[in-house]
């Protein structure tokens, strides 16, 4: 009897590119699929700034993200790394000079990069997700809420899997509707009203999501998870599964709304430079959860950059 090779794990790296954060993973990814971290990265350097209004990704910003993509490359050249891929989501599909962008990268960094969907970004956001679920997880309403959009993801074993994806994110939010600091009454219900509106025409085309379990992910909801625990620092094994209430989020976001973005730096577990815009995440997050009736959020610390490489890896 012939016994065949046993596969061995990928070393591979991925890089998000998104409207608030970028993300760098160097992981070995297993034939089964499962991920073991070897390096990490996340830097909030606001590539979207201004993208809602200019449709341009303005020069301060590009030189931000590729500066910090010359030094990944650097990092990853330290491992043996089979294959790098690199993803931009809404700000890089948004802007005029896009192209622009991905030259200037690939030339000065060495990274193709790849401009997915909104449904794409979805999916492999769930791949993410699905690694890391707790047992006996099957049926999931699955919330990703970004810098310049957020993507619903219905997804249940033998169906097809169901995405949206909105053109609502933190950064897109603050620079359309929150002009004040802090925000004013009249800003916020115009907020309430833009994201509830939306969620409600977006869970029409969801039918039986109520049964789902309703999983978050991403930096406003694992920002959220640290602050009700109030870290001091952020410790991803506290935080990946831990249980969101709403009244957690609610008490949240009324705090936050209230404050100036100079009164909530320091606040626990909130991240450095997530001040300016960590209110209206909780106020997307709110209201989503107050139109769809969950009175929890299962937070989930994957998501597209662990998608990204179990999409090469071919778990998905």
């Amino acid at each position: 009897m012939i016994v065949p090779p046993i596969a061995s794990p990928r070393i591979l790296a991925g890089i998000d590119i998104g409207t608030l954060t970028c993300r760098l993973l160097i992981a070995e990814v297993a034939p089964s699929g499962g991920l073991r971290e070897l390096r990490s990265d996340r830097r909030i350097l606001r590539l979207g700034q201004g993208v809602d209004r200019d449709r341009v990704l303005h020069a301060d910003a590009i030189k931000r993200v590729v500066d910090t993509l010359k030094a990944w490359r650097q990092v990853i050249d330290g491992y043996q790394v089979e294959a790098t891929i690199a993803v931009a989501t809404s700000a890089v599909r948004d802007a005029n000079n896009r192209e622009e962008f991905l030259r200037m990268v690939r030339r000065e960094a060495g990274f193709q990069v790849e401009i997915i969907s909104g449904d794409e970004e979805a999916r492999r956001t769930m791949l993410g997700i699905r690694s890391g679920l707790p047992p006996g997880v099957t049926d999931l309403l699955a919330l990703d809420i970004g810098g310049g959009s957020t993507e619903f993801i219905l997804d249940r074993p033998g169906q097809q899997t169901v995405a949206r994806s909105l053109d609502i994110g933190v950064v897109r939010l603050c620079e359309r509707l929150l002009h004040h600091d802090p925000p004013t009454r009249e800003e916020i219900e115009q907020a309430r009203e833009w994201v509830g509106r939306d969620t409600k025409a977006t869970v029409k085309e969801m039918q039986g999501y109520q049964s789902a379990t309703f999983v978050g992910t991403a930096g406003t909801i694992t920002a959220l998870a640290a602050m009700a625990q109030q870290l001091p620092v952020y410790e991803p094994a506290r935080i990946h599964n831990y249980r969101l209430t709403l009244a957690a989020v609610q008490e949240l976001e009324q705090r936050l709304l209230k404050r100036k973005k100079t009164d909530r730096v320091g606040l626990p577990g909130l991240e450095k430079n997530r001040e300016d815009v960590i209110a209206a995440g909780a106020l997307i997050l709110v209201t989503v959860m107050e139109t769809l009736e969950m009175s929890s959020v299962l937070v989930s610390d994957l998501g597209l950059r662990e998608g990204v490489l179990l999409h090469v890896a071919g778990a998905g």
